[in-house]
């Protein structure tokens, strides 16, 4: 049987271009995304790519946290070894925090920062029975540097940081490998239509195969963490 990657929002960006270099590598690939047509749509592109292995997508709304726990019962019922997590899902609202509207903080907390934790708190304890698997979390640049406009978005990435510090240390023990992940801008469906050339922004496929780099170490060997910027700084 093949391993297992979860990878939570991974019908577009970073999260596709990960679970396209693990599926590339022999990897079983289990996503979620909001959109049904979107997962459909995924989900047919690998099969016909990789027909040998098994490609799992489930309607998932990670703004709720009941949604979360539903999407981790139903990653339970496989009843599958779970290789590597990433905790991927997010979004970003531009705003100050003294300006942007009421709810914003609380929004993003859920999608960046609660549904990671929820998630792993639900499927990390099979890990641990294994004593065997690798954590990535998607925090940012943003995770510690502030920038204008950066508001509670940046505020929830500097948490998500803080709690995958937290889960290296307690997973440590349990020979489960945690990395935080801190990218730049990478070129994806979300910078469309700016007025930047795409050179100026890193390739969604450089993040995605320093991901896999970091899992292909030894289990003696953990990347803690791997900050990426596009070669020219920061946009």
């Amino acid at each position: 049987m093949h391993p297992l990657i979860i990878i939570t929002g991974a019908t577009k960006g970073l999260g596709k271009a990960i679970g396209e270099v693990f599926a590339q590598n022999q990897f079983d690939v289990l996503i979620c995304a909001r959109n049904q047509a979107d997962l459909d749509q995924t989900i047919t592109q690998w099969q016909i790519q990789y027909p040998g292995q098994q490609f799992y997508g489930l309607v998932a709304d990670f703004a709720q946290a009941s949604s979360v726990q539903t999407f981790a019962r139903e990653v339970q019922a496989l009843q599958r070894p779970i290789e590597v997590l990433v905790n991927n899902a997010g979004f970003f609202s531009p705003g100050s925090i003294l300006e942007e509207p009421d709810g914003a903080l609380e929004q993003m907390l859920q999608v960046n920062l609660l549904s990671a934790y929820q998630l792993t708190r639900a499927l990390a304890p099979s890990m641990i029975a294994r004593k065997q698997g690798h954590i990535f979390n998607m925090c940012s640049i943003a995770s510690f540097m502030a920038y204008p406009n950066g508001g509670s978005y940046s505020i929830t990435k500097f948490a998500l940081y803080g709690m995958s510090k937290v889960l290296r240390e307690e997973l440590k023990p349990h020979h489960i490998r945690v990395t935080s992940l801190l990218p730049g801008a990478a070129y994806t469906a979300s910078w469309e239509g700016v007025d930047l050339p795409q050179e100026r922004f890193m390739k969604a496929e450089d993040v995605a195969q320093t991901v896999w780099a970091a899992y292909s170490l030894s289990n003696q060997t953990v990347v803690e963490e791997i900050i990426l910027r596009p070669q020219l700084g920061d946009i």
